[in-house]
């Protein structure tokens, strides 16, 4: 158990904030890191993400992962198993396999 607050530094704004004792236990059950961001810089920052929740993920404020509004923004690329052209939701790096739908899925099963 955690018995005292914590006081961090943001690494945007430079400002301290308090990671309570709850906080710190919280994120330790979940082995999450320490916060590097104070709660309004990590509210901006989701914000510009387009993260504003949609998942069935939360507590406590913390949330991790979530739904962003709108389409999925999707990206053209080669299957690696039968040449096909494929739309993925990320943009391929060309250093691991990519497959259209149907090879994913057989790969898969």
């Amino acid at each position: 158990m955690y018995a005292s607050d914590k006081t961090l530094v943001c690494q945007d704004c430079n400002q301290e904030f308090v990671f309570s004792a709850s906080e710190q236990q919280f994120y330790a059950d979940r082995q999450f890191s320490e916060p590097r961001r104070c709660p309004s810089c990590r509210a901006a920052r989701k914000a510009q993400r387009g993260d504003f929740g949609g998942g069935s993920h939360s507590g406590g404020g913390a949330r991790t992962g979530g739904f962003s509004s709108g389409p999925r923004e999707m990206f053209s690329a080669t299957c690696s198993s039968c040449g096909r052209e494929a739309q993925v939701p990320f943009r391929p790096s060309g250093s691991k396999p990519v497959y259209c739908s149907d090879c994913f899925t057989s790969r898969r099963g």
